[in-house]
């Protein structure tokens, strides 16, 4: 019964990537309830873990910032995070090393891990400016960790939904005057042969600009609850694909061991 109970909401549920790169997604799910979109998108900013610098042990800094100012900034750079290694290893430490002399600026490229697949993808986030004969030399070491506990292990950036934009058009009232179409932020809608029509729908914001400024009441402009629309971005330390992978992987264990807890 369980087990049944469970394939029915596999196969009720599709989701559909409307575009996705590394460190971009934006997703269509359809048949599923706004509640259910929203225990995805907590679980993908609280629960999906990520490497962070946590411990920095400083030998040098003559710089003008203070140690806990360039600690603080080695905290927040994204790491590359390679969960099928990590997993089997929670307590797992990745050492780096940083040594620079000024003149010049520190970046996070300068921090060498002591295994190359674990060096900084992004090489150029600033850390510090070193001035002449100015020196940082430190250790850093980096651990899993989640964005409850601190957003610097916050894998996804700029996470959010929307329902999917239904925009119905009255043809007999409309009379092709064209203030929507200026009214419209993201440039949607257009006259084609001699009737009003949306393009590229899932630019909609649900703004209701069009709807507003139409004084014939020809459009209508509302918002399926049933097909919802999410995007996001990456910091770079886990591709969006992973992201999204590991967080339903965890929303499931959390969905199994409630079953378990209520004797379902």
């Amino acid at each position: 019964m369980q087990r049944k109970g469970r394939k029915t909401r596999k196969e009720s549920m599709k989701l559909k990537f409307l575009e996705l790169r590394e460190d971009y997604a934006k997703i269509l799910f359809e048949d599923v309830k706004p509640y259910f979109v929203n225990a995805i998108r907590r679980t993908m900013i609280a629960d999906v873990p990520k490497l962070a610098i946590e411990n920095v042990i400083i030998y040098d800094n003559t710089s003008a910032l203070f140690d806990e100012i360039i600690a603080h900034r080695l905290g927040m750079i994204p790491l590359p995070t390679h969960l099928d290694i990590l997993k089997d290893c929670e307590d797992c430490k990745i050492h780096y090393t940083l040594s620079k002399e000024g003149e010049c600026t520190v970046y996070s490229g300068d921090l060498k891990a002591e295994d190359p697949i674990w060096n900084v993808k992004d090489k150029n986030i600033p850390i510090v400016r070193l001035l002449k004969n100015q020196r940082l030399i430190l250790e850093a070491e980096a651990i899993l960790g989640t964005g409850k506990e601190h957003a610097k292990w916050q894998s996804v950036v700029g996470i959010g939904y929307k329902f999917y934009p239904e925009i119905e058009i009255d043809m007999d009232k409309c009379d092709l005057c064209q203030d929507c179409i200026r009214q419209c932020p993201k440039n949607i809608l257009s006259i084609k042969r001699n009737k009003l029509i949306v393009n590229n729908i899932e630019e909609c914001s649900l703004c209701k600009a069009c709807e507003e400024v139409c004084t014939k009441d020809a459009i209508v402009v509302k918002g399926n609850e049933n097909k919802i629309i999410m995007q996001y971005e990456t910091d770079g330390s886990l591709t969006a694909k992973e992201i999204l992978k590991e967080a339903l992987e965890i929303l499931y264990k959390k969905y199994d061991e409630l079953e378990k807890a209520l004797g379902l």
